[in-house]
C-alpha cells in the first residue's frame, strides 16, 4: 500500500500544477483552407473546451491561456470586433459544460478598453463556475506582461511600500496573478501551438523558471493528444531552478 501512495505522488508531481497556453495560429490555419481569419478563431472555441476539459483529467490545477494580447488591437478592425464576440459565444455554448466538469473560470488582464458585452459574458462565467473546486481556466485577456509588472510598483508605490526594500515575493502579491492560489501562479509549462518560438510578452516574470514547449501545430489542431505530448515532454524535463542536483 506504500509503495502505491508512492508511485501515486511521484506520479502527481510530473503533472505541471500550472499550464500556460499561448493559443497562436487561428489566422493562418484559416487561411490555409482558403477562410477568413476569423474562422479560425471560431475552431479555436471548440479546441479550448477540448483541451481544458482534458487538462482537468491529467491533473492540472490551472491552465492560462493567452485569448488576447495588449499588442492585439493593432489587428484589424473587424477581426478585433469578431475577437470580443468570442467570450460571448464561449459563455453560452461552453460555460454549461465546463461548469458540469467542476471547472473555475476566471480572468487576467486590464478590464478598461474591453467591450462592456465581453466583460459581462466573462465575469458572468466567473460567477456561474465560483463554487466549482476543480482546474482553473484563466483567460489572459487584455494581457501585458511588461504592463502587468509596472502596474504592479505602481500600485506598491501608491501604497507607500518603500520600493528600495521591495522583494519578489511583495511584486508576485501585486501581479495580476495573484487572483491564483499562491503555490499556482507561476506555470510549471508553457505551450505555444503553430511555430512561433516566443512568450510574446506572455507572463515574463511568473514565466521564469517555465518549462517551455513548442509545436509547429496550429491552435484549432491541436487536439487533447498534442497535450499528452506536451505533458510528456514535462515529466522528461530536468528542473533545477539553477541549481545542481545531488
Amino acid at each position: 500500500m506504500f509503495n502505491n501512495l508512492k508511485k501515486e505522488k511521484q506520479a502527481t508531481e510530473l503533472v505541471p500544477a500550472h499550464v500556460g497556453i499561448i493559443m497562436d495560429g487561428n489566422g493562418r490555419w484559416a487561411k490555409a483552407q482558403g477562410k477568413p481569419r476569423i474562422f479560425g478563431h471560431k475552431a479555436g472555441l471548440d479546441t479550448l473546451k477540448n483541451v481544458a476539459i482534458h487538462g482537468q483529467k491529467c491533473g492540472i490545477k490551472v491552465m492560462t491561456v493567452y485569448a488576447f494580447s495588449t499588442e492585439n488591437w493593432t489587428r484589424p478592425v473587424d477581426e478585433v470586433k469578431f475577437i470580443m464576440s468570442l467570450p460571448i459565444d464561449f459563455y453560452s455554448k461552453y460555460v454549461p459544460i465546463l461548469k458540469a466538469e467542476n471547472i473555475q473560470i476566471r480572468m487576467i488582464g486590464e478590464r478598461s478598453g474591453l467591450p462592456k458585452a465581453t466583460l459581462d459574458s466573462i465575469d458572468r462565467a466567473a460567477v456561474d463556475t465560483a463554487e466549482n473546486t476543480g482546474m482553473i481556466l484563466n483567460f489572459a485577456m487584455n494581457y501585458g506582461g511588461r504592463r502587468d509588472i509596472i502596474l504592479a510598483i505602481q500600485e506598491l508605490a501608491k501604497s507607500g511600500k518603500n520600493l528600495t526594500e521591495l522583494s519578489e515575493e511583495d511584486l508576485s502579491a501585486h501581479l495580476q496573478t495573484a487572483i491564483l492560489p499562491a503555490e499556482y501562479r507561476d506555470p510549471d509549462l508553457v505551450i505555444r501551438t503553430s511555430g512561433e518560438l516566443r512568450l510574446s510578452n506572455f507572463l515574463p516574470w511568473q514565466t521564469a523558471y517555465s518549462e517551455l514547449y513548442f509545436t509547429d501545430v496550429a491552435w484549432p489542431d491541436f487536439d487533447e493528444n498534442e497535450l499528452d505530448k506536451a505533458l510528456t515532454t514535462f515529466k522528461k524535463r530536468d528542473r533545477r531552478y539553477g541549481g545542481v542536483k545531488k
